[in-house]
C-alpha cells in the first residue's frame, strides 16, 4: 500500500476497528465492484457506523489530501459508485427511519433498503414516492443521490419532488440538518460563503431567461444529466437549494446522513392490461392519449424486447406471434377504491379507442395475471444479459424525449442499433415520461470494439441531446459514463454553472472525482470492467449486486456478488498464467468458500437466476474429494453413522452434567482452539440424542394416510436442554398426526434413509443423488406410488427432495402439510403469546413465506416476523464449523424479540440451535405451536381430505 494511504489507514485505526479498515488488494477488489462496467480498485475500503465517523473520515481523507467515494448499495449503473482512492461504505448501524405526520412523513437513513421503507408506511396506506426496477436492494442513500425514480415515479414523485428535508455532512465536516432551526442558524454562521454562492447563483440564472427557459425545459423531462439546475429556479430560500442540490449529485457534494420525504398515496386497488400495437407510431400516439387520463404508468416495449421474452413461462401466447414491427403498452391504474379504479380504467380504454389493437390482455385486478405482465417487462433487462456472449457486459442506458417525439425518436434510435451492429439491442421504457430504456451488449476487449461504442455513444448523444432537446441521463445518474456529454446536453453557461455549484460545495474537489463532471472527454472509454469467463454456472452475472441483501454472509465476508468478482478473477490469472501476486487464493477460500452458506437465496433475487451457492458447492468437491471414501462409508453405513452422532451427543450431555455449562465451554474452546477450529463448535442449546422411535400409528376405520419421514437431524437430536415441553420433533410430528386422525406409515429401513443434503452441502453431488434416490425409492413404496402425501419434519430435506424426485410423489414439509391436509381436521385456539417466526431459506425458495406467517398467526394472538434475516446462517454444520456465519446472520436478532416474548418457532432443526443460541428465547418447530393451539375435530368424512 502507497504510503500516504498507510498513514491514513494508521490514523482511522485510532477510532476504527481494524475489520471496518479494508486494505487488502483482494478484498478492495471485491468491494470496490459496483453494477456499473467500469472498474476501479480502491486502495481503501472503509465501513462506517456513524455520522460522528464520516466527519472524522473527511477530515482525516482532507488532511492527507485523498479522495473519497461514497457507496450505498453498489447497484448504481453508471460507475458513480466506484473509487481507486478511499471508498466509504455503510454498516448495518444506518438502517434507522422515523415516521411523522401518520405517515405523511418518514425520515430515513442512508442504509434503509427502498422496499424496506415502504413496507414500514404500508400500516399507513403510504410509500415513498421513487420506485426504481431495484427497491428490493438499492438504498436511500442511492436512491437520492442518483434521483432514481421509476415506474409509476414519474417526475412528481421523485426523491427532488418528495423532498421533505436533509441531514447532511458537507466535505469539510460541516453538519447541517435542513428542517432544524437552531441548524441552520448554526450552518448559516459556519458556512456564510456558501449561502451567499447559492443566491448569488441562482439571482445570475433568473437574470438568464434563455439559461431559465433550458432549466424548465429539462425538467419537464426526466433528467439526472448534471446537477439539478432547477434547485436554483425552482427556490429562493438558499437552504431549500442546497438540499435540492444534494438530490442527484451522486456524491460529489457531500454525504446524506438522512432524506426526510413526503410520502405518496399507495392505493389498495390496482389493474394492468397489456395493449399491442402493429408499429411504433401508433403505439406512441396511444401513450400520447394515456397522458391526458389518469394512469398510474405506461410502460413501453419494443417488437425485438416483446421476442426477448416470447419464450418465457407464463407468456400470452400471441407474443410469440408478433413481428419485429409491433410494440406494446404495458398499463397500471390505481384506486382508492373499486369505483375509482373502474373508472379510471373506462377513462383509459376510451382514450386508446381510436388506435386499433392488434392484440390485448384486458385490464385485470387478478394478482397473478398482473405479477406476470409486468415480470415480462422487468424480465426484459436480464433477458438480453442471459443471451449475451461471454466476455461481454449488458450495457442498459436511459435516455428521455419529449412525449409528442416519442416515435420518430424511436425509429432513429432503432437505426442507430442497426449502423453499429447492436442487433441484440432492445427498447422499453416509462413512456409517460418520454423516458427510453436500451439495452445491448458490448465486449471491451479490443480497440475496434472500443471504437464501435465510442462511436455509438457519441452518436446517441447528438440525437437525444442535440437533435430532440431531451435527457442523456433520465433516472440512472451521469456517473462516468455521460458526464463527458454534460456540457454537450446543457451548454458551456450551463456546465460552468455546474462546476461553480461543484466548487462552492468542495473547493477542494474531495468527493468523487470525475462523477458528474469530467474534462476527459474519453473518461467513458477508460477503466472498463472485464467480465471473463470463469464458470458457465456464474458468467451470465452482470454483477448488479441484487442479491447482496439475502446474502447470510454479507456482514462476515463477501456476498455472492464479490464472490463471482474474485472468482474470475482467479480464472482469469489462471488463464493469463499469471503467478499468484497477493492473498487472493487465501482470501477467496476463506470469504469465498467457507463461509458461503449455499442456500441460493441469491438465485431469486438475481435477474439471470444465478445461484452462487451452486458455484461454492462446485468448488468444494475439489476440497472435500480426498474425504470421499470416508463419505460413501458412511452413506452405505448410515443407521451407524447416526448412532454414533447420538453417542457424541449424549456424551456431551454427559459432559455438560459433570463440568457443568460454562466448563463444558471452556473445554470445547480449548479444543477447538488447538485443532485451529477443525473441532465442532458445542452450543449450550445442543441437545442429547433423541431416544424417540417414531413408529406407525394405525386407527380404527377409514382413516386418510400420511407417510411420514423423519429428518436425520430429527431423528438425531431430542428436545432442547431449554425446551418446556421435553419431547423431541418427532413425538410432536405423531402427535399432531394421531391428533388430526391420520394413520401414519413410516418407510421401510428408516434409519438409513437421508434426502442427501449433508454430501451436497460438500460438494459430493453423485453420493447426495444416490441417497436422495434411494429415499425416493422406499417412500414410492411407503405411499402406495404416491397416493398418500409424504410429509418430512424439515423444510430442507422436503426442499431436496422436491428438486431431486423423479416418481409423483407428493411431498410436505410441516407448514404446507398442516394447511392443506391438516387443518381442516384440527380446532384452532390461539396461544396467548407473542411467537418469534424465522422463515427459513428453503421455505423462502419453495414460495412459502406467506404460508409460514398465515399458520403462525392460526396459533398464535402475535407474531413476529424479524427484519433483515433472510438466512440464518446455521446451513447444516456451518454453525457448528463455521460459527461465526451463523453469528452474522442473525446479529440483528436478539434487539427485536419483544419484550415477555419466550419462545420461537421455524421449521428447520439444525436453524432452530442456532436461532436459540443468538435470540436469547427457545426456538423450536412450528408443529410444537400446532400442538399446543389446536385440538382434534370429529370429522364424519375424513378420508375426503386425501386427494389421489
Amino acid at each position: 500500500m502507497e504510503a500516504r494511504y498507510q498513514r491514513l489507514a494508521d490514523e482511522l485505526a485510532t477510532f476504527l476497528p481494524s475489520e471496518r479498515i479494508i486494505s487488502d488488494p483482494s478484498l478492495c477488489l471485491a468491494y470496490g465492484t459496483d453494477a456499473s462496467f467500469y472498474r476501479l480498485l480502491p486502495k481503501l475500503v472503509l465501513r462506517l457506523a456513524s455520522q460522528d465517523e464520516v466527519v472524522r473520515v473527511l477530515a482525516a481523507c482532507r488532511q492527507h489530501r485523498l479522495h473519497c467515494t461514497f457507496r450505498a448499495a453498489g447497484t448504481s449503473l453508471s460507475g458513480q459508485a466506484v473509487s481507486d482512492s478511499v471508498l466509504i461504505t455503510l454498516t448495518d448501524d444506518w438502517r434507522g427511519h422515523r415516521i411523522e405526520d401518520e405517515g405523511g412523513r418518514i425520515a430515513l437513513q442512508p442504509g434503509v433498503i427502498g422496499a424496506d421503507a415502504n413496507r414500514y408506511l404500508t400500516p399507513y396506506g403510504r410509500k415513498i414516492g421513487p420506485d426504481p426496477a431495484s427497491i428490493n436492494s438499492c438504498k436511500i442513500g442511492g436512491i437520492a443521490a442518483n434521483n432514481a425514480s421509476g415506474m409509476c415515479c414519474g417526475i412528481a414523485q421523485n426523491s427532488y419532488r418528495t423532498l421533505h428535508g436533509l441531514k447532511l455532512i458537507l466535505a469539510d465536516g460541516t453538519q447541517l440538518d435542513t428542517v432544524n432551526a437552531a441548524s441552520r442558524t448554526r450552518f448559516a454562521e459556519q458556512k456564510p460563503e456558501l449561502l451567499a454562492g447559492l443566491k448569488q447563483l441562482s439571482k445570475e440564472v433568473k437574470a438568464n431567461p434563455e439559461l431559465c427557459e433550458r432549466i424548465r425545459h429539462k425538467y419537464r423531462l426526466k433528467n439526472t444529466t448534471g446537477y439539478s439546475l432547477n434547485a436554483l429556479v425552482d427556490f429562493d430560500d438558499p437552504f431549500d437549494m442546497l438540499a435540492h442540490l444534494m438530490i442527484g449529485s451522486e456524491g460529489t457534494l457531500g454525504f446524506m446522513a438522512e432524506v426526510s420525504y413526503h410520502t405518496v398515496p399507495d392505493h389498495p386497488f390496482k389493474a394492468s392490461c397489456l395493449l399491442v400495437y402493429a408499429d411504433i407510431e401508433t403505439t406512441c400516439r396511444a401513450v400520447t392519449a394515456l397522458a391526458e387520463t389518469q394512469v398510474a404508468a405506461v410502460e413501453l416495449m419494443d417488437g425485438r424486447a416483446l421476442a426477448s421474452i416470447a419464450d418465457k413461462p407464463g407468456m400470452p401466447g400471441f407474443v410469440a406471434e408478433l413481428d419485429g414491427e409491433a410494440a406494446a403498452l404495458l398499463v397500471e391504474v390505481h384506486g382508492a377504491s373499486e369505483a375509482e379504479l373502474l373508472d379510471k380504467c373506462e377513462q383509459a380504454m376510451a382514450a386508446v379507442t381510436p388506435f386499433a389493437r392488434c392484440n390485448e390482455v384486458a385490464f385485470t385486478q387478478d394478482k397473478v395475471t398482473c405479477a406476470t405482465l409486468w415480470g415480462m417487462r422487468k424480465g426484459m433487462f436480464p433477458a438480453v444479459g442471459a443471451v449475451r456472449e461471454t466476455g461481454t457486459t449488458v450495457i442498459i442506458e436511459d435516455v428521455a424525449f419529449p412525449v409528442a417525439e416519442l416515435a420518430p425518436a424511436v425509429r432513429k434510435l432503432t437505426a442507430l442499433f442497426e449502423r453499429f451492429g447492436y442487433h441484440e439491442a432492445i427498447i422499453f421504457g416509462h413512456a409517460l415520461a418520454g423516458n427510453l430504456h436500451f439495452v445491448f451488449t458490448q465486449g471491451f476487449d479490443s480497440q475496434a470494439e472500443l471504437d464501435r461504442y465510442g462511436g455509438f455513444m457519441d452518436a446517441v448523444a447528438q440525437l437525444v441531446a442535440v437533435d430532440y432537446g431531451g435527457s442523456l441521463k433520465a433516472e440512472h445518474g451521469t456517473g462516468r459514463n455521460m458526464a463527458p456529454y454534460v456540457e454537450l446536453e446543457w451548454g458551456r453557461d450551463g456546465y460552468a454553472l455546474m462546476q461553480r455549484i461543484k466548487a462552492l460545495f468542495d473547493p477542494e474537489g474531495l468527493l468523487n472525482p470525475g462523477v458528474i463532471l469530467n474534462d476527459d472527454h474519453q473518461a467513458h472509454l477508460k477503466d472498463l470492467k472485464p467480465l471473463p469467463a470463469a464458470d458457465e454456472l456464474v458468467d451470465k452475472c452482470i454483477e448488479c449486486g441484487f442479491c447482496e441483501a439475502v446474502c447470510p454472509s454479507r456482514d462476515l465476508s463477501l456476498t455472492p456478488r464479490q464472490r463471482i468478482v474474485l472468482f474470475r478473477e482467479l480464472q482469469r490469472r489462471a488463464a493469463a498464467g499469471e503467478a499468484p501476486a497477493d492473498s487472493l487464493q487465501t482470501v477467496f477460500d476463506y470469504q469465498g468458500v467457507d463461509t458461503c452458506a449455499a442456500t441460493g437465496l441469491c438465485a431469486q433475487r438475481c435477474p439471470v437466476g444465478i445461484n452462487t451457492g451452486d458455484l461454492v458447492r462446485e468448488l468444494r468437491t475439489a476440497r472435500y474429494r480426498k474425504f470421499e471414501p470416508i463419505a460413501r462409508w458412511t452413506a452405505s453405513h448410515f443407521s451407524t453413522t447416526t448412532k454414533a452422532v447420538a453417542m457424541g451427543l449424549n456424551a456431551a450431555s454427559l459432559g455438560r452434567k459433570l463440568l457443568g455449562e460454562h466448563g463444558l465451554s471452556r473445554l470445547n474452546n480449548g479444543l477447538r482452539k488447538a485443532s485451529k477450529n477443525k473441532v465442532p463448535l458445542w452450543l449450550p442449546e445442543t441437545p442429547a440424542a433423541n431416544p424417540h422411535k417414531p413408529a406407525a400409528i394405525s386407527l380404527q376405520g377409514d382413516k386418510p394416510r400420511v407417510v411420514y419421514f423423519p429428518s436425520c437431524a430429527s431423528r438425531t437430536l431430542g428436545a432442547d436442554p431449554g425446551s418446556q415441553d421435553g419431547r423431541s420433533l418427532t413425538e410432536v410430528t405423531l402427535a399432531v398426526l394421531e391428533k388430526a386422525g391420520f394413520e401414519v406409515v413410516l418407510p421401510g429401513d428408516l434409519n438409513n434413509l437421508c434426502c442427501g443434503m449433508p454430501y451436497q452441502s460438500k460438494g459430493m453431488l453423485a453420493l447426495a443423488n444416490d441417497k436422495a434416490a434411494d429415499l425416493e425409492a422406499r417412500l414410492w413404496q411407503a405411499s402406495e406410488q404416491g397416493r398418500w402425501p409424504v410429509l418430512m419434519d424439515t423444510s430442507p430435506c422436503a426442499k431436496r427432495s422436491l428438486e431431486t424426485q423423479r416418481l409423483p410423489l407428493k411431498v410436505f414439509e410441516p407448514v404446507q402439510f398442516v394447511l392443506e391436509h391438516a387443518l381442516e381436521r384440527l380446532t384452532m385456539t390461539p396461544v396467548e403469546e407473542t411467537v418469534m417466526l424465522h422463515i427459513t431459506c428453503s421455505s423462502r425458495r419453495m414460495g412459502l413465506a406467506d404460508a409460514m406467517l398465515t399458520l403462525a398467526r392460526r396459533c398464535a394472538k402475535e407474531v413476529v416476523v424479524p427484519e433483515h434475516i433472510e438466512c440464518c446462517g446455521f446451513a447444516g454444520d456451518k454453525g457448528f464449523t463455521t460459527p461465526e456465519l451463523n453469528a452474522a446472520a442473525l446479529k440483528p436478532l436478539r434487539e427485536q424479540v419483544p419484550a415477555g416474548c419466550t419462545r420461537g418457532v421455524s421449521n428447520s432443526r439444525t436453524c432452530e440451535l442456532g436461532l436459540s443460541h443468538h435470540s436469547g428465547i427457545h426456538y423450536e418447530s412450528i408443529l410444537y405451536l400446532v400442538d399446543e393451539a389446536s385440538c382434534s375435530k370429529n370429522l364424519s368424512d375424513p378420508a375426503r381430505i386425501i386427494s389421489e
